[in-house]
């Protein structure tokens, strides 16, 4: 029982999911926040806090924490005022949450932030966290003031932006780009240069541990990235590989798929992939974080699962 006692938000989510089967082997107890009564997870004890914009029973969810990571968090707008949902969810719900966190003498606050609190879907050069951030939308800015308003606490804190996150259940563009590249058709997307700084879902469940070994204060953002960035056509083959088939991709003049983009109502989608977004995770890694997988063997990893896990495989 010695064992440091992480309390874990989130933990039905695709990133909390991973979070709480990996934590455990990694040396930690676990006690999931939950929003509301339901089925706790096993090997996980619960702790039912409400409503995480007003979070109640505080003292009690937090009894003996050593360490609290903060993955749950509001990724689409439900009423049409993204600006308002955001920030009673992801901002305010966040410094609430750490608060309580201090008053209970939680030792460090890890904050699951994103890449977005710097950046728009797309950057100029290499992100660093050094740099002024540039939010372009309601869900970055609201991470990014919860970022600043954690530094205003005296809790040790520590906000991890991570890069788009692949793995198993992933949804959103990773997945589209996945369907893209299970489906048996050459696709024309070859001549797309831009790279793209992706992150494992393992590779990031590492990421948080450094930040929970680490020796403080830490008290700063650091960006959860592979090492590599890749381009769409290498992500695409790489999946593609990990399904035992060949690349089969061609290119085509940008213009014209951007034309074409444009006129089914993609344009806004294909923007954010014929863009280009590296990141560095420099300063992550000087904090001893080495990431267990690269990139293209991710990728594949990913391909196999998906077509183990098919319907009729």
């Amino acid at each position: 029982m010695n064992a440091p006692l992480i309390a874990l938000t989130g933990s039905t989510g695709f990133i909390g999911r991973h979070l709480l089967s990996e934590l455990p082997k990694r040396g930690y107890r676990v006690r999931v926040l939950l929003r509301r009564p339901s089925e706790v997870p096993e090997g996980a004890a619960s702790a039912v806090i409400g409503d995480i914009a007003s979070p109640q029973n505080m003292a009690a969810a937090l009894r003996d924490v050593d360490m609290v990571i903060h993955s749950a968090g509001l990724a689409h707008s439900m009423s049409g005022r993204p600006e308002d949902d955001y920030r009673a969810i992801n901002t305010d719900g966040t410094i609430r949450l750490a608060k309580a966190a201090e008053r209970a003498g939680v030792k460090r606050f890890v904050f699951l932030s994103s890449i977005r609190a710097q950046s728009g879907p797309v950057a100029d050069g290499v992100l660093t966290e050094d740099m002024e951030p540039r939010p372009t939308d309601a869900y970055g800015r609201s991470k990014l003031e919860a970022e600043k308003g954690l530094a205003d606490l005296a809790i040790d804190w520590a906000a991890l932006r991570p890069v788009l996150v692949y793995g198993p259940g992933v949804k959103g563009n990773m997945a589209s780009l996945l369907a893209l590249a299970r489906s048996p058709w050459p696709l024309p997307l070859g001549g797309l240069k831009a790279k793209r700084s992706l992150v494992s879902l393992d590779n990031l469940a590492g990421a948080l541990e450094t930040l929970l070994r680490a020796s403080g204060p830490l008290r700063r953002p650091f960006i959860a990235a592979d090492p590599e960035p890749l381009s769409v056509p290498e992500i695409i083959g790489a999946l593609r590989k990990g399904a035992g088939r060949g690349p089969g991709l061609f290119p085509v003049p940008s213009f014209a798929l951007a034309a074409a983009a444009a006129l089914t109502g993609r344009g806004e989608a294909y923007e954010r992939i014929a863009g280009s977004l590296v990141a560095s995770p420099e300063a992550l890694a000087k904090l001893g974080w080495r990431p267990v997988n690269g990139t293209r063997d991710g990728l594949a990893q990913l391909a196999r699962h998906a077509a183990d896990s098919a319907p009729g495989a």
